[in-house]
Parts: structure tokens; C-alpha cells; sequence
């Protein structure tokens, strides 16, 4: 045993076409054969623990190996008392994010009309910012990678809803209004979270690919 764990760069030895040549040949040649066998499935791209931050941003986006992506947020708790989530999508890897009055076509949520928007919210409430508050629930971004429009929107979980410490348990699923799409069709390739005013109290934010073959 070598006693370590295998890396990409660690070789083994493969017999080239069967009854061939004895050849090197790196790990990673082996996950990427794996890989054009095994084909779909959910697969870990990031994760990001936040701790009072303004945004947080995802840029790894593959179109040559993701069709879709499934983002993951646990404990994510705004600063501010009924604070909105925001996405915002970015063209240009995230160097600059879509913030036009018309940039998103979305549905509508408690502080937000349908139509045009500068944002995609999610959910139809704002968030509670005490313990036990805030936004658990998945997010699904559809087909960034066609130049057609562009879907997001909260797909499953719970979201505690403004003044839960004056009404406790108060709470609505995430599902429940908000979301939307690009206005324009437009390869999209990377993706912010915020929140409508202040910063990210703390939360987790996991992202996944859905592995086109």
C-alpha cells in the first residue's frame, strides 16, 4: 500500500489495446473514463460558509458537463429583520452581474410586483432574522448554459417568515412565490445571492451540477 490517499497525479500501470503495451497511465485518466461510464447524477462543484457578508457568488458553471444545477441553503439568515433573497445572474463569469430594471422577468413576491425586475426573488416573504429564522431549501437554475432564457426558482423547503419572535413558528414553504428567468435569451455562467437590504448574517450554500451524460 502506498499509504495515502490516491490523487490525480498518481500513476498506475494499464495494458494499452489488450495484449499490447505496458503503459502509465494518471488517476485522473481513470475518473475521466469512469465518468464518460457511470454518466449523470448529482455531482459537489462548492460550498460557501458565510459569515456577514454582502453577497456570495458561484462561478462554477461547466457547460460541457452540467446542463442544470441544484443550490443548497441551510441556516442562510439575513442581518436585517424581513429581508428579501436575491439572485442576480452574471454572462461574463462574474465579473459583472444582470442589475437592469429589466434584466429578469419574475413572479411576484410580498415586496416584489410580476414583470421586469432588477433581481430574482425567491419565496413570497421576507426573512426572519432571529435564531432559528432565515431560509433552508433548495434552488434550481435550468439550462444556463442555451442561449434561451434562463430559469431560477426555490424548488422545495421552508422559509421563516419576518417578526417570528412575535409570532413564533410563522413560515411558509419556499416554493410559495418568488423566482423567474432572463428577459433576454443569454448564455448564463455564474450566479449571486443577497439579500434585499443589509448583509448574510451566516448560512451555508451548497452547489451542484447535474451531469449531462
Amino acid at each position: 500500500d502506498i499509504g495515502a490517499a490516491l490523487v490525480d497525479a498518481d500513476l498506475m500501470i494499464v495494458d494499452d489495446g489488450a495484449g499490447g503495451t505496458n503503459r502509465k497511465a494518471t488517476m485522473a485518466r481513470l475518473a475521466t473514463y469512469m465518468g464518460t461510464k457511470i454518466g449523470g447524477g448529482l455531482e459537489f462543484i462548492a460550498t460557501a460558509d458565510i459569515s456577514n457578508a454582502a453577497t456570495v457568488s458561484f462561478t462554477g458553471f461547466d457547460s460541457s458537463k452540467y446542463d442544470s444545477y441544484k443550490f443548497t441553503f441551510a441556516n442562510f439568515l439575513p442581518v436585517t429583520d424581513d429581508a428579501d433573497v436575491y439572485a442576480l445572474l452574471s454572462v461574463d463569469s462574474g465579473s459583472n452581474y444582470l442589475a437592469a430594471s429589466d434584466s429578469y422577468t419574475i413572479v411576484p413576491s410580498e415586496h416584489a410586483s410580476a414583470g421586469d425586475s432588477a433581481f430574482i426573488p425567491f419565496g413570497y416573504n421576507g426573512l426572519s432574522n432571529v435564531d432559528g429564522g432565515g431560509m433552508t431549501a433548495t434552488v434550481d437554475v435550468i439550462g444556463p448554459h442555451l442561449n434561451k432564457r434562463t430559469y431560477v426558482y426555490p424548488a422545495s423547503g421552508m422559509i421563516n417568515i419576518a417578526d417570528e419572535s412575535v409570532t413564533p413558528n410563522y413560515f411558509n414553504a419556499a416554493s410559495y412565490g418568488g423566482g423567474g428567468q432572463t428577459k433576454a435569451n443569454t448564455v448564463v455562467n455564474a450566479i449571486q445571492f443577497k439579500f434585499s437590504s443589509g448583509n448574510i448574517a451566516s448560512g451555508t450554500i451548497t452547489m451542484y451540477g447535474l451531469v449531462n451524460s
